[in-house]
């Protein structure tokens, strides 16, 4: 049986996964993200003593990273972790540190785009060619699958740093983006929530005000994202989007934002399988590393 390492990579802590899919996990370790002198350490030893007592040798490796990331497999810091705000963090050569504990096949990706190709290998983008993953939590980014995978580009979508109609009279919270201010990640991340209430997200209660505001945003992200992008499905993931009737209220706002524009009965009525919740949960990055590293030891690779 082939056994694959994961690594969601985030900023405030690694999830590490030894397993072949869902169904078949054999080890899981949470490592707070500290120093890379630290924490890459601890990282490699989960998967070293995971080898010893299982009796296994894992075959490839996939890493899901917080960013920005450099993704230029031509570059020699292809796999570093470059501009990220995590001082400490900026300019890490990840996966070369990785690879010179394990000799094995690695894919490498953000891990929102990590996340995505999870989700279509296993929840709620299965079958889907085309579609979007994005996590609103401590901040907000999101993964484009096209044609079955993931965009990269220039760099790769940075879909939480859309710029927002952002009226300051209802809402007169500056935005806490270091690079934009009022970006979307900057109006509607958890902590921009938390900053702007002066209360914990997980603390408001249904009928806060904040969700409300919360809901504009984010439809108004949903409008941009369908008409640059074109996707049969978004998936909204992290933590704010587990408060109950959020998701809905999301849906209300697209559509009455859209105002009929795009001709898709999906979109016209914004139901409950175009814009939903992601199927691996809270799992939705370590998985979607392990995702990667199938992909990267197969054959065609």
């Amino acid at each position: 049986m082939k056994w694959f390492g994961g690594i969601e990579a985030g900023g405030t802590k690694f999830n590490c996964i030894i397993a072949q899919d869902p169904e078949h996990i054999l080890a899981e370790s949470t490592i707070p993200t500290e120093t890379p002198s630290i924490t890459v350490p601890e990282v490699i030893r989960f998967f070293k003593e995971g080898e010893t007592k299982h009796g296994i040798s894992l075959e490839a490796m996939g890493v899901a990273c917080f960013g920005p990331v450099n993704l230029d497999q031509n570059d020699p810091h292809f796999g570093s972790i470059t501009s990220t705000p995590k001082v400490q963090w900026q300019n890490t050569p990840l996966l070369s540190q990785l690879r010179s504990a394990f000799d094995i096949p690695y894919g490498f990706d953000t891990d929102v785009n990590g996340a995505a190709v999870g989700e279509g290998q296993w929840g709620a983008g299965l079958g889907l060619s085309d579609f979007l993953y994005v996590t609103i939590g401590t901040g907000i980014g999101g993964g484009v699958i096209c044609n079955g995978k993931p965009v990269h580009g220039l760099i790769h979508p940075e879909l939480g740093h859309l710029l927002m109609k952002h009226d300051l009279t209802k809402d007169p919270y500056p935005g806490r983006c270091p690079f934009h201010g009022d970006c979307l990640e900057g109006l509607a991340s958890g902590p921009a929530m938390t900053e702007r209430w002066g209360i914990s997200t997980h603390d408001m209660t249904a009928d806060h005000p904040a969700w409300d505001l919360e809901a504009l945003y984010l439809g108004q992200a949903v409008h941009n994202w369908i008409l640059s992008y074109s996707p049969k499905r978004i998936i909204l993931g992290g933590g704010v989007m587990k408060k109950p009737g959020l998701l809905e209220k999301i849906r209300l706002v697209a559509r009455e934002s859209l105002n009929g524009y795009v001709d898709s009965r999906l979109i016209k009525e914004v139901n409950d399988s175009f814009i939903v919740a992601p199927q691996l949960g809270d799992r939705a990055g370590s998985l979607g590393a392990i995702a990667l590293a199938s992909l990267a030891a197969a054959p065609s690779r």
